[in-house]
């Protein structure tokens, strides 16, 4: 009798503390919404998000694309609680547990909605060893063009120091975006915002990628104003489109997709002659996500009798788990596949797995006829929270490792023959300040003060 008196009790106080705790979370969040990882709805009736999983007992979420924190949290004392009731023996303990749990959140949401990290910033810097931040030189607006050189025979994984090669360093950014000024800071030499004009107060150094967004297979803006854009803005890299292949990004099918940029390339082409056509990024280059390609590239040979015109090559590399219905990137649009790629979130950030991917993508790309393409990785990081173990030394792990592996990795098998056999040519890190996703913020959005990360980024891209 008393374990269930202590469990109803605890349950009552579980109650009242998260009772108090909405008011702040609301009040909070009308001060600080989320910044989307995209600017335009995919379809009319918005599908809910779901890159990331919860844990635990599922808690539905209908007005979030991701899971909040206090979704976490409450997802956190569910567990506990049934722990608490499934083990007699672990009954006082398991009530003592929700108790400490729920009294934590409040106090932790609470001082989010005040500032959300300050407090991890200034204890990531106090962990990290002191280093002196550089400043960064000017960046041009256009990469170098590529010369030829002798192709090597083999693949190579030691690192190579690349004087001047800031201009392959990307960051993206999420609108809205009141820290860009700081990608001077980061020294980064070009920047994408997943939109097609370039927003206000950037800075003058980083080069600007212009992205098409596709809604219901139609190119946004229309075809007149990206017209206007492209004479206004000659010689600009487009990409047509962002994950067509997720259904809560672009959401495109195939077939969708094809007609969908053969209209884009035309027009901007037509308006300026200079511009540069890049497909659009799928989100990761599994087995699963290349069926969706060869589909797309087939189709258009199909429709307007010939190959598809394509400039440069882009793709994104993430790790996330591909099945229908489920958390992760679902399966691609037009594909009647029931699963694909099946991992957990500690694959998330394998780096054995990502170079895998970028390496699998170049041979597929060569098997096609297109090494002699310049390759793009506009969009990659750690969306996993720290909440799941991501903390910052397993980030930076993650994020310098993968500046390792595309500075150095060259092929002279498949990768580009004009600019030293390399794999990638460009990279872009997700990114400069995030709420929805913060794991990889480079700036703090709270502050607007340079991140650990933030800081680690500018020492990488000054030393290289």
């Amino acid at each position: 009798m008393t374990h269930r008196f202590d469990v109803r009790r605890g349950l009552g106080l579980i109650l009242l503390i998260i009772g108090l705790a909405l008011p702040v979370v609301y009040f909070a969040n009308q001060a600080i919404r989320p910044a989307p990882r995209s600017t335009l709805a995919p379809t009319a009736t918005p599908i809910v998000e779901r890159l990331i999983p919860t844990v635990g007992p599922t808690v539905a979420v209908t007005d979030s694309p991701a899971p909040t924190r206090l979704t976490r949290t409450i997802v956190v004392i569910a567990a506990a609680t049934a722990t608490a009731s499934s083990t007699p023996r672990a009954t006082k303990t398991a009530t003592r547990q929700i108790a400490t749990v729920a009294t934590r959140a409040v106090t932790r949401i609470t001082s989010q909605a005040a500032t959300l990290t300050a407090t991890r910033a200034a204890t990531r810097t106090a962990t990290r060893t002191a280093t002196q931040t550089l400043a960064p030189t000017a960046t041009p607006d256009r990469s170098p063009s590529f010369s030829p050189t002798p192709a090597q025979a083999t693949a190579t994984s030691r690192p190579v120091v690349i004087s001047g090669s800031r201009w392959r360093f990307g960051v993206g950014v999420s609108l809205p975006a009141p820290h860009i000024a700081r990608l001077a800071d980061l020294g980064a030499g070009w920047f994408l915002d997943w939109s097609s004009l370039a927003p206000a107060g950037r800075p003058a150094g980083p080069a600007y990628m212009r992205m098409v967004r596709l809604s219901q297979g139609q190119p946004r803006p229309a075809l007149t104003e990206l017209a206007d854009i492209a004479q206004r803005s000659p010689g600009s890299l487009w990409l047509i489109g962002n994950e067509p292949d997720v259904i809560w990004q672009d959401n495109t099918t195939p077939d969708q997709y094809v007609q969908a940029y053969h209209d884009a390339y035309s027009a901007l082409k037509q308006a300026d002659p200079t511009s540069r056509i890049a497909i659009a990024g799928v989100s990761q280059p599994t087995p699963l996500r290349l069926q969706y390609l060869d589909r797309i590239l087939a189709l258009y040979r199909e429709r307007f009798g010939e190959d598809m015109p394509i400039d440069v090559w882009n793709v994104h590399n993430f790790i996330l788990p591909e099945k229908r219905g489920d958390w992760g990137v679902d399966i691609p649009p037009g594909l009647t596949a029931s699963s694909g790629l099946i991992v957990d979130i500690e694959d998330h950030d394998n780096l054995a797995r990502f170079k895998q991917q970028i390496v699998d993508f170049r041979r597929w790309m060569a098997e096609r006829g297109f090494r002699d393409k310049e390759l793009i990785v506009s969009e990659y990081g750690v969306l996993m929270y720290e909440d799941f173990g991501f903390g910052y030394e397993r980030v930076r792990t993650f994020m310098l490792g993968t500046f390792d592996y595309f500075l150095s990795a060259t092929d002279g098998a498949i990768g580009l023959p004009s600019d030293g056999n390399r794999l990638v040519q460009r990279w872009c890190w997700y990114s400069l300040s995030d709420t929805q996703y913060p794991t990889g913020n480079l700036v703090d959005r709270a502050t607007g003060q340079l991140s650990a990360l933030g800081q680690d980024f500018v020492e990488y891209v000054n030393s290289h």
